[in-house]
């Protein structure tokens, strides 16, 4: 799986000709420290934590470091986890998948395809019409009313 600091899109403001050093200086920048530790070093926030995990707002989940949709309100379920959860995304382009073997297991974890922040894992036991779950961090995501 490659680093997802290594190659984030010019296009979320930070210059894909900068050394990875000084890409990741601009995220840091640009996010808070839980987003940082989230969406760019792969990590995850405590369930039940995060402030989307029982929102219950119509309108549209948005990546927070590059703005792109990413979840429509219409497919977020109450899954139990204590994170938000949504049985799918609002266009297949805008969610990339990859292999995560990390803490000893085989997951596929999901990154916003516009600029690969990590959003967290999807699990094929959600509700109809997919039967996905796509469990994300708050952090990641930024909700836009509408």
């Amino acid at each position: 799986m490659s680093d997802p600091t290594s190659n984030p899109a010019s296009a979320c403001g930070v210059d894909s000709g900068l050394s990875r050093d000084s890409r990741e200086e601009v995220w840091r920048q640009k996010l808070t420290p839980e987003q940082f530790r989230i969406t760019r070093q792969g990590g995850t926030e405590r369930a039940f934590t995060g402030q989307y995990w029982n929102h219950k707002g119509t309108g549209t989940y948005h990546c927070v470091c590059c703005g792109a949709p990413l979840f429509d309100s219409t497919t977020k379920f109450e899954s139990g986890t204590g994170w938000p959860s949504f049985w799918d995304g609002v266009n297949p382009a805008a969610i990339s998948t990859h292999v995560d073997t990390s803490h000893g297991m085989v997951r596929t974890e999901i990154r916003c395809a516009s600029c690969e922040a990590h959003l967290g894992h999807v699990f094929g036991d959600g509700p109809a019409p997919t039967g996905q779950r796509y469990c994300v961090n708050s952090a990641s995501l930024e909700f836009k009313a509408g």
